[in-house]
């Protein structure tokens, strides 16, 4: 019998191989992980004589699902344990759930112990605008740190103001593009707005609260990986976080494949990657910029208003458009980073949520593939988000040859207020316009952004299959995607995305065996009903099924002391809050 050979059976195999869409049985070189033969068991059998046989059973095989965009070290530290993830979709809809956790944590941490909380959402969770008088009711003596859902903002209580050391409780001065909320007599209110300042305010509390955050950054690979993952990327990488996610790959029964989009901000952006880790598992893929902000706090380059209610008012969003006066960057700093990093060869990514947004960066792209000779290859450029785009914006992108990457947890936890309360109807019922990406050509994905979302990928299927919302809501209906095209925006056109797509992406022969193990079909099941009808058993990496427990437990033996700078930069890097005005989603 082979020892290097096996032949995995299951109910049915999804390959997303145009060519040979369903198969029984997958045979793989186990000393390579590449696939050798997929069809009948017959047919891998002749392929790998002798090779064992594992029957799967009832479960259903496809290729791994891949989130093209993600920021998984700074999701770790943000939201897992030890921190505490208070995002209205984690067990806390509404900020009387959030007080309550204040109170119950206050309670049963040894005392003066640091406590970090991550994703108050002012909009779904009416919450206030938290100061230092508010939280120190709740955590009169150990330091507090709590963390805005889009990254903008934190909070946080007189202790941590005592633990920075500032001077009769006054920050410092303002630094370029940030500032401190101030009482009348100079004096921190407890609050911190953008990049510097938020890091300046937070960066002790999260060290003292995270102190092994390497291994609350494998707790979110397992999060991806439970949820069918086996590759994804990093949406904010700085030089900073290499060690860390060296790492990570190398620790036995790694999960997670990752592509590393370095920002442009970073003046080693351009670099090459000096890894000793293997590229199959962590490579530089290209260079993520900013074009505008968040929809949530009113800071994206849209041409229609916000509207004016109790809903905005409440999260202080101004009613109104805001055009191009929501851009991070001018036209010609756009221009300028492209011509900085398009001469090196990497892949470009922006983030753009606005349609105004989308317009700039579409006419700086169309530009800069002009003058460099790129127009007309596979350079495979990014548009990352984009809410708000319009149907022609996808078209233009894929005449240019654009791929976008959306993210459907814009709709499926906000689209209740999208439609006729943040925007018209006409607007915000079509958010994430899904259906007009898939029919334009462009090679559309789908991402969670996480921390912005968990990372499930059945549930952005769901949602744009049905275009129902977490409430249940129809909204859209014109934007539906049929379920093929949702399962081509997590597998084979994500691959492709990442420049993985000789490699991952189908279950085809000469690629990797990174598998998920579904409880049952996809395409069989009800589709407002898939991610109750279908549940993922197990992820497999080159052919070998992952033990999160050892992985975890790998991480877990590490020594903590030369990854602890990590748990500074969550406070600024989370979710993307790079830019200069300090907006992210």
């Amino acid at each position: 019998m082979s020892t290097t050979q096996v032949i995995l059976k299951a109910a049915s195999i999804i390959t997303m191989d145009e060519s040979t869409p369903r198969a029984e049985a997958v045979a793989i070189d186990s000393s390579t992980g590449i696939i050798i033969a997929v069809g009948s068991l017959d047919d891998c059998t002749k392929a790998a004589p002798g090779a064992a046989v594992t029957d799967l059973g009832t479960s259903v095989l496809m290729p791994g699902f891949i989130d093209p965009h993600s920021h998984p070290m700074l999701s770790g530290m943000a939201t897992q344990a030890p921190a505490h993830w208070i995002a209205p979709w984690e067990g806390c809809p509404t900020f009387a759930d959030v007080e309550a956790l204040f109170r119950k944590v206050d309670t049963e941490l040894p005392k003066g112990e640091a406590t970090v909380f991550n994703g108050l959402d002012r909009l779904l969770q009416g919450a206030p605008e938290l100061d230092s008088t508010q939280l120190d009711g709740y955590f009169p003596d150990r330091p507090a740190l709590v963390l805005d859902n889009s990254g903008h903002e934190v909070y946080f209580n007189s202790a941590v103001i005592t633990l920075n050391g500032w001077v009769d409780g006054k920050p410092p001065a303002d630094p370029p593009g940030a500032r401190y909320g101030r009482n009348a007599d100079g004096t921190s209110n407890g609050r911190a707005y953008e990049t510097a300042a938020m890091l300046a305010a937070a960066e002790k509390t999260l060290a003292a609260a995270v102190p092994h955050p390497l291994l609350s950054a494998a707790r979110w690979y397992v999060l991806m990986a439970r949820n069918g993952v086996v590759a994804t990327s990093e949406h904010t990488y700085t030089t900073k976080f290499l060690k860390g996610y060296e790492a990570l790959a190398m620790a036995p029964d790694c999960p997670v494949r990752l592509a590393l989009y370095h920002m442009a901000i970073e003046p080693d952006c351009a670099e090459k990657l000096d890894s000793q880790v293997p590229a199959a598992m962590l490579w530089k893929q290209g260079i993520k910029l900013w074009a505008d902000g968040s929809p949530w706090n009113g800071t994206i380059a849209i041409s229609f208003p916000y509207l004016d209610n109790d809903t905005t008012k409440r999260a202080q969003i101004a009613p109104g458009a805001r055009g191009e006066s929501a851009m991070n960057y001018s036209r010609s700093q756009i221009d300028g980073m492209l011509d900085a990093n398009v001469p090196d060869g990497w892949q470009m990514a922006v983030h753009v949520n606005g349609d105004v947004g989308l317009d700039v960066v579409l006419d700086a792209y169309e530009r800069a593939l002009t003058e460099t000779g790129l127009a007309g290859t596979d350079h495979r450029w990014r548009v990352e988000h984009c809410g708000a785009a319009r149907g022609d914006q996808f078209d233009r992108a894929a005449a240019m040859g654009v791929t976008a990457s959306l993210l459907p947890a814009q709709f499926i936890y906000w689209g209740d207020v999208l439609d006729g309360v943040m925007f018209e109807s006409e607007i915000g019922s079509q958010w994430v316009r899904a259906g007009d990406a898939v029919k334009s050509g462009t090679v559309t994905t789908f991402h969670n952004d996480g921390s912005v979302s968990p990372p499930i990928p059945l549930l952005n299927m769901q949602a744009m299959v049905t275009r129902r919302c977490a409430s249940g809501n129809l909204h859209g209906p014109q934007q539906m995607v049929s379920m093929d095209d949702a399962l081509r925006a997590h597998t084979v056109h994500a691959a492709w995305q990442i420049s993985r797509d000789k490699d991952l992406g189908s279950v085809t022969a000469g690629k990797l065996a990174d598998l998920v193990e579904l409880s049952s079909d996809p395409l069989a099941a009800e589709p407002e009903k898939l991610t109750e009808q279908v549940k993922v058993v197990s992820t497999w990496r080159a052919g070998s099924r992952i033990d999160l427990d050892t992985f975890l437990a790998g991480v877990e033996a590490m020594d903590p002391t030369e990854h602890q700078h990590l748990a500074a930069q969550a406070a600024v890097h989370h979710c993307c809050a790079h830019s200069p005005k300090g907006h992210e989603h």
